[in-house]
């Protein structure tokens, strides 16, 4: 069944094109927008996004274009870019975009500086306009070809929710509505600071019992910061918290656990990064964000701690790591 919705996506990255796959299964009518002219032209010629998700078709309903003031003028916006350039991205737009519109944020993290969640950033450029999330394990190379995800949509909108349950969602790819906006945010910004401490201890050779413990206690810490910032324990139980969670800790597919594992082995930060060209490690950034917000939030984070020490005050790798295996022995439990 066709969902008859007009769905613009903004951001040519892979999860902004596996995005508009996903909405054109699902009988949208899907406009991509991007102002990477090789991305656009990748599509227009060969149909596929060399860039960043290589051999996935992309039908030829789905409309790729440089124009951005087109893809405003659909029933709901889905932006898709880093956390550190949604800002931008906003400010691009507002003289664009309907009041009315809903939109939706892909985007996962927290913004340097402010500390804001990326809704806070969208109400603070379109005040007006109502605001979605989506959050969940969703690898996109997978969800782009088809194979079965399910992930997490937020808004305090039920219309919103209706909307957007029918525009993406199909038999392969299943949404699950919330209206806890704050707590499906913060596991898509946690889990990827989690997933480099999993990869440093993999990189270190600690075992499997190192990275079951830090997935949990990690996890612990996440759910302290949801709270803490105002939303619910059983969100982040859900596909945006545990779910995304372990997706992002339990596979080398994750660029945040393979640049874990380097860092584990021995190689420097930046020379890491340079070698990746132009992916994304987003954990990268967030650890610093999300430790600064834990630290004005008085919220106990040592997981996240240690890698922002590791990543940003040139702590020593092994005394970092004896340091939270020395912690005093603690209750369980995410007041722990």
């Amino acid at each position: 069944m066709s969902s008859n919705y007009k769905v613009g996506v903004i951001g040519g990255g892979g999860w902004g094109t596996a995005l508009s796959i996903i909405a054109n299964r699902a009988g949208s009518t899907v406009k991509l927008g991007t102002r990477n002219a090789n991305v656009v032209q990748s599509v227009h010629e060969r149909r596929t996004n060399d860039i960043y998700l290589p051999s996935v078709f992309i039908d030829p309903n789905i409309q790729v274009t440089d124009k951005i003031g087109d893809v405003c003028r659909s029933d709901a916006i889905i932006i898709v870019v880093p956390a550190n350039v949604l800002r931008s991205a906003c400010i691009g737009i507002s003289d664009m975009l309907d009041t009315k519109t809903p939109v939706i944020i892909a985007s996962k993290g927290i913004e340097r500086g402010s500390l804001l969640l990326m809704s806070e950033v969208v109400a603070s450029i379109l005040p007006k306009n109502p605001i979605g999330i989506i959050s969940g394990p969703n690898f996109a190379d997978e969800a782009a070809r088809g194979l079965p995800a399910a992930t997490t949509i937020a808004s305090a909108d039920n219309a919103v929710l209706d909307m957007l349950t029918y525009a993406i969602g199909g038999r392969l790819f299943r949404p699950y509505s919330t209206h806890d906006i704050i707590g499906a945010q913060i596991g898509g910004a946690v889990k990827n600071v989690i997933a480099i401490a999993c990869g440093i201890a993999i990189g270190k050779k600690m075992g499997e019992n190192a990275r079951a413990a830090l997935v949990t206690r990690g996890f612990t810490e996440m759910a302290r910061l949801a709270v803490a910032k105002g939303g619910k324990y059983e969100t982040l139980m859900g596909l945006s918290g545990l779910g995304d969670l372990l997706l992002t800790c339990g596979s080398a597919k994750s660029r945040n656990m393979s640049f874990g594992i380097a860092i584990g082995e021995g190689k420097s930060k930046d020379d890491i990064l340079q070698g990746r060209g132009r992916s994304v490690t987003e954990g990268v950034t967030a650890c610093e964000s999300v430790t600064r917000l834990a630290r004005k939030l008085g919220v106990s984070m040592p997981i996240c701690d240690a890698v922002y020490r590791i990543l940003y005050e040139a702590a020593p790798l092994e005394q970092t790591i004896a340091d939270l295996i020395e912690r005093p022995f603690a209750s369980e439990g995410v007041t722990a």
